[in-house]
């Protein structure tokens, strides 16, 4: 089949699935609602006819019994019930799995005759039939789902029952693409063991270590919750993607069963929302729709290009220096208009990502038995790719904590005085080159005390620490890698949960992020991210022989060394009553040769970054550059985020100010 149609028909059933989702959502709130009843039953009807025609048959046979459900309802002959919406949302699910499938393999293995009958028996038998249907959760037999399944792999497992201290989590893991498979495995078990006992592997660790496995490796870990795994797992640098899942009890009805003895004095799971994560997840960005008028101005931007590399040429060969300097000013204007041009091809509105989240809140909340209202404003603010794509798992991890965490159940909120039904709202704003999105919730908020006990006990922050710390910076304190246990299953604290990877992803996306809360009245969490991340101006420095980038943005001042003192055997420098260590670049990079010693620079870096100032020889210039991050074992480099390639050729190592 023609890949070029192939991806044009998956992109195009993405879409419908989205619209198909939200659709549905409004005839639910409102089942008198006709015009979300016909774009329901013209997108399945169109999705039904896509299938056909690509010859993907049993996908088409669902689409097509989903129609006929749909039609009924619109029909007025079927009453629109939470039961019936749930199957017919499952259908959708299962579309998706096969869509999925078809991108992947280029072909669908799900079997859709059961979820098939499930609608033809609610055809036949009317809307209360629905109730009594089961479906697995991605709306299909459990049989289709491609994951790692629990049951079909634990009984494989050789677990000593005698070395369970808590619970038994089995994580699936991909370290992505890599030239050394087997290095990079190797450095992520011997990461991920640094914070678990590993109880066996799948294959053998040996086996992981050569490399010896297709596209993913199980570890079985001693952990007291699959959350707490998934927040430690999150921030482990060699690993690309997982899957954790709680396999004590599946290993209880199996021969292991012992293993469940000796975890059962651990204490409960500490994430009780529904595990349902991986099904709403959010693809990589791989197409995006651009402007005819875009492409034109891209198009006559080339052509001034290569009018403009002729003319050089030519005045390089007459050795015409007037000539050849005009010309590279023109070149310059080209190159600049067309970045911006290319840049503003890849910002993609936002509604790309966020047009999953209602239904992501609609089945949280009917699993939780909680009344929620979901409002997104500003979805057509466009961001980088890139970006949107690496902060759809971080918002869809904060809603998930607005619905199960934040909102109260009706009868609580009915006892405080509030609306039973909860509201949670996602709001994006653009502010120059940055946007601000923020998940609103009206639930019951962050308890300060409560903070303040956890962060003392957690060793996070002393008492004294604490007192001298308003509200605001305890609040922040969600954000502290380890913050959140088992013991954060509370109406105080459990907002924390996995809070560290949200700000970590931000925090490497140049953006940063924030919460505030008021108890009682709801939690506002606030993410400030740039709109595209690919050029960068920054300021040159030199050590020894090598040279480093600091991004401009970072920088708040450039002084010389005698500004420096020596207070308690470290050398510091003094700013608005502030103390700033000094760091010196040639000690941290074990810089060879002969460097300034006392003498040289000190660039002093924004209190907002970092409370630092960097020693170097000189300070040399400042320069719009190409970021690349840094990929395979080098990735998560203490103290760099990336390299450049400057115009001479060579290579420069972009300073990370925060992890130096």
């Amino acid at each position: 089949m023609d890949d070029q149609y192939l991806d044009a028909f998956i992109r195009e059933s993405e879409e419908a699935i989205t619209e198909l989702n939200n659709s549905l959502l409004e005839l639910e709130s409102d089942p008198s609602n006709t015009e979300a009843m016909d774009s329901i039953f013209r997108t399945a009807h169109t999705l039904k006819g896509n299938f056909g025609a690509m010859g993907f048959d049993n996908a088409a046979n669902l689409a097509h019994a989903m129609e006929d459900l749909l039609d009924e309802m619109r029909q007025g002959e079927m009453e629109v019930t939470p039961d019936l919406m749930d199957l017919v949302f499952a259908g959708v699910d299962q579309i998706e799995v096969i869509v999925g499938e078809i991108e992947e393999h280029g072909e669908s293995g799900t079997e859709t005759d059961e979820m098939v009958e499930e609608l033809r028996a609610v055809l036949e038998e009317g809307a209360a039939a629905a109730g009594d249907t089961e479906t697995t959760d991605n709306g299909g037999s459990s049989d289709s789902d491609e994951s790692l399944s629990a049951d079909a792999s634990v009984s494989d497992a050789d677990i000593d029952a005698d070395a369970v201290n808590e619970r038994v989590l089995q994580a699936e893991i991909s370290v992505g693409e890599s030239d050394m498979l087997g290095v990079d495995s190797m450095l992520a078990v011997e990461s991920i063991e640094g914070r678990f006992d590993i109880l066996d592997s799948s294959p053998s660790r040996a086996d992981i270590e050569d490399g010896e496995f297709e596209d993913t490796f199980v570890l079985y870990l001693d952990g007291p919750d699959a959350a707490t795994v998934d927040a430690e797992l999150g921030t482990t640098g060699k690993v690309d993607s997982f899957d954790v899942t709680d396999v004590t009890d599946a290993l209880a009805t199996g021969d292991a069963a012992a293993v469940a003895a000796a975890g059962s004095d651990a204490e409960p799971s500490a994430d009780p929302e529904p595990d349902n994560e991986e099904e709403h997840s959010v693809d990589e960005i791989k197409s995006v729709r651009v402007d005819v008028d875009q492409l034109d101005d891209l198009h006559g931007l080339v052509e001034q290009l290569v009018t403009s590399r002729i003319k050089l040429r030519r005045g390089v060969e007459k050795d015409d220096l007037d000539s050849t300097g005009e010309t590279l000013n023109e070149l310059d204007k080209i190159t600049a208009n067309l970045q911006n041009t290319v840049m503003d091809m890849r910002l993609i509105p936002l509604k790309k990502v966020v047009g999953k989240f209602p239904r992501l809140v609609r089945d949280l909340a009917r699993e939780l038995d909680k009344d929620i209202e979901f409002n997104i404003e500003g979805e057509d603010i466009e961001l980088d790719r890139t970006i949107l794509t690496e902060i759809s798992d971080p918002l869809m991890h904060i809603l998930r904590n607005a619905v199960d965490h934040g909102i109260e159940s009706p009868e609580e909120r009915e006892q405080a005085g509030k609306d039973p039904t909860g509201h949670i709202t996602l709001r994006a704003s653009r502010e120059r080159d940055h946007v601000i999105i923020e998940v609103e919730d009206d639930g019951a908020g962050l308890d300060v005390s409560g903070i303040r006990e956890k962060a003392v006990e957690k060793g996070v922050r002393s008492p004294e620490e604490l007192d001298a710390m308003d509200d605001s910076a305890v609040y922040d304190l969600v954000f502290h890698p380890g913050f959140s246990t088992a013991d954060e299953v509370t109406d105080t604290s459990g907002r924390g949960v996995g809070m560290d990877v949200v700000h970590d992803t931000v925090s490497q996306l140049d953006g940063s992020v924030s919460v505030d809360s008021e108890p009682g009245e709801g939690t506002t969490v606030s993410l400030r991210l740039p709109v595209t991340m690919a050029i960068v101006k920054v300021l040159f420095v030199k050590v020894g022989g090598e040279e480093y980038g600091v991004p401009i943005k970072n920088v708040d001042e450039i002084t010389g060394t005698e500004e420096a003192k020596q207070v308690n055997g470290q050398e510091v420098i003094k700013h608005n009553d502030e103390i700033y260590p000094v760091i010196h670049l040639d000690d941290t990079f074990d810089i060879e040769g002969e460097t300034a010693n006392g003498d040289g620079m000190l660039v002093r870096i924004r209190e907002s970054e970092r409370q630092v100032a960097l020693h170097c020889d000189s300070v040399n210039s400042q320069e719009e550059v190409v970021v690349k991050p840094l990929e395979g074992i080098l990735s998560g480099t203490p103290g760099l985020s990336g390299t450049a390639v400057l115009g001479d050729g060579n290579i420069v190592h972009i300073l990370d100010v925060v992890t130096l």
